[in-house]
């Protein structure tokens, strides 16, 4: 199997607010470097060779700034479809995936303030999803983990074996993923990302090993690692 046939769609998801930036400009319009995260992020599926399509959901009042302001500074676009935002992240989602005109049989979801992503993850989510019908990204718990109740104090210590964080991409054979929300619509379940709305359904959901640097920004802490982050790439590209 040649996989570089495989094409897929992507569902950018950047509707959120971020009120734990404490920022009056929206988390993923934040300046990372010379570009905004938002413009890193979708950089890096604009070059892609196997993403075909792009639809970016965000609110629809920042669709004028996304055209003037995020769109001119990717460079070797795709076709990029604005579609607004629901009020939950899941409701987002939804509305990303109902908006793609011909979706390709994969379509990769992901965080539009994750911009340290890299196409070999991409990649490697596109084939789990079409050898499986769903892989996400994620990487191993690394920390002790405690269970903490009410008052705060701690109730148990969690064993973390096989116990992994959950990260984007995120990637699904399209017609599982459409089915997945319109079940959890119908159920009134709200999963906390896209593959617990498919391992609900008893489909198995295929995990590969992420980067500790494809970090979500949310917080002024993640946008200080990001600049971090940013100039170490930018010094290990500058040398010979």
């Amino acid at each position: 199997m040649n996989a570089t046939r495989h094409m897929a769609s992507a569902v950018i998801v950047a509707a959120g607010r971020g009120v734990r930036m404490c920022s009056p400009v929206a988390k993923q319009f934040l300046a990372l470097g010379d570009m905004p995260v938002l413009a890193r992020t979708l950089q890096v599926f604009a070059t892609h060779p196997r993403i075909a399509d792009i639809c970016l959901v965000v609110p629809e009042a920042d669709f004028a700034f996304c055209r003037k302001s995020v769109l001119p500074l990717v460079q070797n676009q795709k076709p990029v479809k604005l579609t607004a935002g629901g009020r939950k992240r899941q409701d987002s989602v939804k509305c990303g995936l109902a908006s793609l005109d011909r979706p390709e049989k994969i379509v990769v979801i992901h965080d539009g303030v994750r911009p340290f992503v890299t196409a070999k993850l991409i990649s490697g989510c596109i084939d789990g999803a079409f050898e499986t019908g769903a892989c996400i990204a994620g990487i191993p718990a690394a920390e002790t983990l405690k269970r903490v109740e009410a008052g705060g104090l701690i109730a148990e210590t969690v064993n973390r074996d096989g116990i992994w964080l959950a990260q984007t991409p995120q990637a699904f054979d399209f017609r599982l993923i459409q089915k997945a929300f319109e079940k959890a619509a119908a159920d009134g379940f709200l999963g906390t990302d896209d593959a617990s709305l498919v391992e609900r359904m008893g489909v198995g959901v295929r995990i590969i090993e992420g980067s500790r640097g494809n970090i979500k920004i949310t917080t002024p802490a993640d946008l200080e690692m990001a600049a971090r982050l940013l100039e170490n790439q930018s010094t290990a590209e500058a040398k010979p």
